[in-house]
């Protein structure tokens, strides 16, 4: 876990503190994202709460997972993905330096910000530390709240802008690694595989897949515009079993045995019915596994090949 290790190495008291904040990602979901990016002068005390927040975040991660799509890590751990495999170097690559162009001088270039990033220097070492902005950044807040607060044994109005620095963070990167703790809004910050659909659309254009099924129309209607079945069918793909001929083969011979209800047709290709269609999806990401041990059948989130 060397990555891991870098990360609990850095020096995060000794290092120099800059905010950065952004808008963004826009443009069309098949193209890279563009980011509107800018820093913003802190004081001391805003930098000693960041620090915090980034110690106590890195504190709680005790190991690390590869990143996968059906992936999900705990509060102990962290998903890990190599930084070149996303658009983190977009962000990196504006916040190389605090120019005075890129500066923050009023509040309304805060407002309406998407996500903050939190730039430490130490040596020659840089930690990167990203975090979602929550609903305190929109305009649309400021216009339907008030804020107050309790001074003097009494409630005051407070007219200042407001905006909010979570005390958790989305994902960190450093040196070539990404260390995620939060998949959903590392994904759609960097737009990591936002193209889901897309991706099903060219699943269903695959001679290899569309010969699997007798008719593939109602499997297309099951996963629909669904997020979730959108993600399991990318799965799907990336793992390829419906290209393995002796996969299939065992597939359609041993399917009930393992508790499926699946039907094929006289040449062996899948129907795709309401009732069987959920299984078909766990079928070919081979998510339903027995157990040496206790001889029970089970349906797994994500499967680890083991050496042995």
């Amino acid at each position: 876990m060397a990555t891991l290790d870098d990360l609990k190495a850095f020096d995060v008291g000794a290092a120099t503190v800059s905010l950065w904040v952004f808008k963004g990602p826009r443009g069309p979901g098949d193209a890279a994202p563009s980011y509107a990016g800018y820093w913003v002068e802190t004081t001391e005390g805003v930098d000693a709460a960041l620090r915090e927040t980034v110690v106590a975040e890195r504190n709680r991660i005790e190991e690390t997972l590869e990143y996968g799509l059906l992936v999900q890590n705990n509060e102990a751990s962290a998903l890990l993905i190599a930084k070149a495999e996303t658009n983190a170097g977009l962000l990196i690559d504006m916040v190389a330096a605090e120019t005075e162009v890129k500066r923050v001088h009023n509040a309304e270039r805060l407002q309406n910000t998407t996500f903050y990033l939190i730039k430490m220097i130490q040596n020659n070492a840089i930690l990167y530390a990203i975090r979602r902005t929550t609903s305190a950044w929109k305009t649309n807040h400021a216009i339907t709240v008030r804020s107050i607060v309790f001074a003097e044994n009494k409630l005051d109005l407070d007219n200042r802008p407001r905006f909010d620095l979570e005390k958790t963070i989305d994902f960190f990167v450093i040196g070539e690694e990404i260390l995620i703790l939060h998949k959903g809004h590392f994904e759609s910050t960097l737009r990591y595989k936002e193209a889901h659909e897309n991706e099903f659309l060219e699943l269903q254009a695959e001679a290899d897949f569309a010969d699997v099924f007798a008719d593939i129309d109602p499997l297309v209607q099951h996963v629909g515009v669904n997020k979730i079945r959108l993600r399991r069918m990318s799965a799907v793909r990336q793992k390829g079993h419906y290209r393995d001929a002796e996969f299939m083969d065992r597939l359609r011979q041993h399917h009930a045995e393992y508790g499926f209800t699946l039907q094929f047709d006289e040449d062996g290709k899948i129907v795709v019915t309401d009732e069987t269609s959920s299984q078909i999806i766990t079928a070919l990401l081979d998510h339903r596994l027995a157990s040496g041990f206790s001889k029970r059948i089970y349906d797994v989130p994500s499967t680890v090949p083991v050496p042995i």
